[in-house]
């Protein structure tokens, strides 16, 4: 019989306050900007509760596997399988195909327990926005999962083998931790989501836990440390303070523009592990934490950590914007509620009762057909056939031959975006940049093909197409490296080349963030040179890049011609597009913005831009704005047709229609 530590409503408690904490960060957000901490708050206390069963029981000689898996099964597959099938349901009606194939890919990581490394993956130039993913939360659940799977297996050995469990704890979670502190800076995405990166913050758990088990030894052993003039009582009572204090100033300190993890979650895992050290009978345990409201939430916190985010993105992509301030706390009440009755109706009578066996075996069973539903809608494109109009929403599309083609990859194999107009003959004219190359390559390669003129297409997304520069976006440091420069010098040396587009989101390089703000003004776009050196501002670094760029091509003789960025949108035109046909939204959705606000948004890279470009007639400049823009208005469509896929790029119908526009622009000699 497995052994499990006796239980403390302190620790549930605590529980309350990292959910409370979560679910007002992610309906709030400016009212406390560090509770996503919740989530590392929660890492320790499972840290500390899974190694108190595995050392206790390894070293009991009761541990089983078949029985400590089993019991993760019931307690974590129930609410999530209900979660997961309720926001497939909900995603069939509301949901557009792009955005439910994107929701079964995060069923299938959801079930798979790898929605951290779908993240990761999805994370960079072409991620949607974050509060329109209803499973987004689920990388955390991920990395518990990751360390329930690895941790055991490797105590089991280590003890078969009489390691020392508590050195090899502490040397793991150190080499944790400094993984943890290394790639913080260099690759955050990678660092916020990587098991590697965050299983120190439970191992901080797995260290109390030991000392916790083995209290008695260590004094015996040690006696000096139990030699204090401070009485035991007033000993917690510090601890379980200053605990307090250091989560209150990770709450009110940190925030999304934080490098996180990084030092700064040293402030919830040490405060959680002060917490817990303290015991349930330090004052704050036994009054705060012990009292039956937040013992009650405490219980209830597995589940409301599943259902508020998964509603309240759902709220956010009904109506197309943040919701107001009622909407969100109704969703928080509806959650609480949801909560409730998962865990009294679903959670706690499988977990607890008769039968363990076969439950277990019916949860994985369906645990595997909730993957498989969620891979399936993912293969399947997002099921398209359910309703929404399939014909304008085609016109968004962008399927992947329009990324590269095996024979263009032959030559320029480290080139992400790499197309021919026709593979049979050599390129005369070079299209050179970022995804706005990309999108531009359609409308081109129609042009040029009733001309004498040969069209490639190379690039990569998120690296702005100029010489020693590198994109240090959300990771992009080792995807961007290298690849622009070897494109650009190569071009410059091919002499059937004599013309090259440069386009790109400017401004995005300049400013860090996009029009819509998505970044909540905590821009995480980063330029540097080729020294690793940010000079003065993304600014100075972006006006060296572009004026090395264009001395270096004009120095080959090419013709140079620059593609000013397109204005960007609020709203996605999908949205539109849905609003329109489906009418599920509680507001009128707006596409077409006032030209006003996008004169002023690109201001802001314009008078930058402008500076660098040499005034003397070697470089021609073209500028979208007009295309897009007049009366006052920044349209979106084109009659009933999208100019847009997103917010930032051109649909196939928008790059037509621009490179149509300039048509002799490009073709003049």
């Amino acid at each position: 019989m497995t052994l499990h530590p006796k239980y403390r409503t302190d620790i549930d408690g605590l529980r309350a306050i990292a959910v409370l904490a979560v679910v007002a960060f992610h309906a709030f957000p400016k009212v406390i900007t560090g509770g996503f901490i919740g989530v590392d708050i929660f890492f320790v206390i499972s840290g500390f509760l899974i190694s108190t069963i595995l050392y206790e029981n390894l070293e009991r000689n009761q541990f089983s596997f078949t029985e400590f898996y089993a019991r993760r099964i019931r307690r974590i597959f129930p609410a999530l399988i209900v979660v997961l099938a309720t926001c497939f349901t909900l995603g069939w009606f509301v949901l557009l195909p792009d955005e439910y194939r994107q929701l079964g890919s995060h069923m299938a990581g959801g079930a798979g327990f790898v929605q951290n490394y779908v993240l990761w993956n999805e994370a960079g130039y072409f991620d949607n926005t974050a509060d329109t993913k209803p499973l987004l939360h689920l990388w955390s659940l991920g990395i518990e999962e990751q360390f329930y799977i690895v941790w055991p297996v490797l105590l089991w050995l280590a003890y078969r083998l009489r390691t020392n469990l508590l050195a090899l704890t502490i040397l793991i979670g150190l080499i944790s931790f400094g993984l943890n502190i290394y790639g913080v800076k260099g690759n955050g995405t990678a660092t916020f989501y990587s098991p590697q990166t965050r299983f120190w913050e439970l191992l901080v758990g797995a260290i109390l836990a030991y000392l916790t088990l083995h209290r008695q030894s260590i004094l015996a052993k040690w006696p000096i440390l139990s030699a204090s003039p401070v009485s035991p009582k007033t000993w917690a009572n510090v601890r379980s303070t200053l605990g307090l204090i250091f989560l209150i100033l990770g709450l009110v300190l940190i925030n999304k523009g934080s490098l996180f993890p990084g030092w700064w979650a040293l402030l919830p895992a040490i405060g959680t592990v002060l917490i817990l050290s303290a015991g349930p009978t330090a004052w704050f345990n036994r009054i705060i934490l012990s009292n039956k409201v937040l013992t009650w939430l405490g219980l209830i916190s597995y589940p409301l950590y599943l259902w508020h985010w998964a509603l309240l993105s759902f709220a956010r992509i009904m109506e197309s914007e943040t919701p107001n301030v009622w909407i969100r706390l109704a969703i928080v009440l509806i959650s609480i509620g949801l909560s409730a009755l998962t865990y009294y109706l679903i959670e706690k009578p499988i977990r607890f009762g008769k039968h363990q066996k076969i439950k277990t075996i019916i949860l994985v069973v369906l645990m595997s057909i909730v993957g498989f539903v969620g891979y399936n809608t993912y293969v399947r494109d997002g099921l398209g056939f359910r309703g929404v109009h399939e014909n304008t929403l085609n016109d968004l599309m962008w399927p992947s031959e329009l990324l590269a083609n095996t024979d263009c990859l032959k030559k320029y194999e480290y080139s992400e975006y790499c197309l021919l107009q026709d593979p049979k003959l050599k390129p005369t004219v070079a299209l050179i940049g970022d995804s706005h190359a990309n999108h531009l390559f359609p409308g081109l390669k129609n042009i040029f093909s009733n001309s004498h003129e040969n069209l490639i297409l190379l690039g990569a997304g998120g690296c702005p197409p100029l010489l020693n520069l590198e994109s240090r976006y959300r990771g992009r440091i080792d995807w961007c490296r290298g690849r622009v420069d070897k494109i650009l010098r190569e071009i410059a040396q091919d002499s059937n080349i004599h013309t090259v587009i440069l386009t790109a989101n400017w401004h995005l390089y300049i400013n860090g963030y996009r029009f819509s703000k998505e970044f909540n003004n905590n821009p995480p776009w980063e330029i540097r040179n080729k020294n690793n050196v940010a000079l003065i501002d993304n600014t100075a670094v972006f006006q060296q890049g572009i004026k090395e760029t264009i001395d270096y091509l004009l120095k080959h003789n090419k013709k140079i011609i620059l593609v000013k960025q397109i204005p960007e949108l609020l709203n996605s035109p999908a949205n539109c597009i849905f609003n329109r046909w489906k009418k599920f939204s509680t507001v009128k959705l707006k596409c077409d913005i006032n030209s006003n606000d996008v004169d002023q948004y690109l201001q802001e890279y314009l008078r930058y831009f402008d500076q660098s470009i040499p005034n003397d007639g070697s470089v021609s400049v073209i500028d979208p704005y007009n295309a897009f823009c007049s009366n006052g208005v920044c349209q979106a469509f084109l009659g009933n047709s999208p100019l847009y896929r997103d917010q930032v790029h051109l649909s196939q119908i928008g790059s037509n229609y621009l490179a149509t526009y300039f048509k002799f622009e490009f073709l003049k000699p």
